[in-house]
């Protein structure tokens, strides 16, 4: 009771204070014009079309020179009383992390390779649907983390997947899309390693050989190696780590497809090479030292400590997407619903 009522205030409140900002009606647009393959000019004429006439944009452009954390930061000092990041997941994260314990929501409008940012937290990745969510969307308190001090709102990937996005350069991506990373991995398979992790939290030590350890503080389906776990929850003030130890390449090919019948399905990883845990903080040492991959950005090699930051980040998301439906009966055949006399009674 005292949680439902809890969630309830949060909405409430997150309602709120959504209104008044819609009632400013003014946005700071970051855009980067050299992400995923479409038009860029194109995209930010749609993007105008559709959002100028609820609010006043005030655009700013990544560079080589000038990234979205810092013009974030630069809207933020000057009052902007809204965010919204345009580009693919790296300029997205980055975005976000300006705005990681601080009390101003973020619009996400994703033109990249993968979307994962977008598809982790449920927000629709075609410019249409994204403008109309910022528009006529709620606000979401979701949590972050800090990985060797950097934030981070997506997960850190040890191992395979972090060779992988190494592979997948610019050029690759360009012209073949999200397929940029498929062929990276089929490419790091041949070149697979196993190695030891040691895997610290709260309570315990372990220590274990593998080809991938994940930790995840939320992740689409396609994050594949991010799915041990029953389904990812991105307020759930808990950081999920997945851990693959195939023993050869094809069992590496078969856990990969298992885990993503995990990810579609929403059931847990059932193979013996597949383990999972969740905790608020890890501390992982390997041997030999792996290269790590941040929100889609290599970031350097192993040791990493990861902690998560509960309810620091406000994202807007479409209306209604974080309530459950308890049933659904509308549209049955001969479909007759009759409340109980004592349902009815005072009480």
């Amino acid at each position: 009771m005292v949680t439902g009522l809890a969630r309830y205030l949060c909405r409430t409140e997150n309602h709120r204070l959504q209104l008044i900002r819609l009632m400013q009606r003014s946005a700071c647009l970051i855009f980067n014009p050299v992400a995923g393959q479409g038009n860029p000019d194109q995209d930010l004429t749609l993007i105008r079309r559709i959002l100028e006439p609820e609010l006043e944009l005030d655009i700013r452009f990544t560079s080589k020179e000038i990234g979205a954390e810092q013009l974030a930061q630069e809207a933020i000092e000057r009052g902007a009383p809204l965010i919204i990041a345009s580009g693919g997941d790296g300029t997205l994260s980055a975005a976000a992390n300006a705005l990681i314990g601080r009390d101003i929501p973020l619009g996400i409008i994703s033109r990249g390779t993968a979307n994962a940012f977008a598809g982790a937290l449920g927000i629709p990745d075609t410019i249409e649907a994204a403008c109309e969510t910022i528009v006529t969307g709620q606000i979401k308190t979701v949590d972050a983390a800090l990985c060797n001090g950097k934030p981070m709102v997506l997960l850190a990937g040890i191992g395979f997947e972090a060779e992988t996005v190494n592979k997948a350069n610019r050029e690759a991506k360009n012209r073949f899309g999200v397929l940029a990373y498929i062929i990276a991995g089929f490419r790091q398979l041949r070149e697979m390693k196993r190695f030891l992790a040691e895997i610290e939290t709260e309570d315990k030590t372990t220590t274990v050989t593998a080809i991938a350890v994940t930790v995840a503080n939320a992740a689409p389906p396609t994050s594949v190696l991010a799915q041990g776990p029953a389904g990812l929850v991105a307020d759930d003030g808990l950081l999920d780590l997945t851990i693959v130890a195939p023993m050869n390449k094809a069992g590496a090919i078969a856990a990969g497809y298992h885990l993503l019948k995990t990810a579609l399905s929403g059931n847990a990883a059932k193979r013996r090479d597949i383990g999972y845990m969740r905790a608020q903080r890890f501390k992982i040492v390997t041997e030999p030292p792996q290269k790590v991959v941040l929100d889609g950005e290599l970031i350097g090699n192993t040791p990493i400590e990861i902690e998560c930051v509960p309810g620091s980040l406000n994202i807007l998301v479409p209306a209604n997407a974080d309530e459950a439906l308890d049933e659904k009966l509308n549209g049955l055949p001969d479909l007759v619903v009759e409340l109980k006399d004592s349902f009815l009674a005072e009480p």
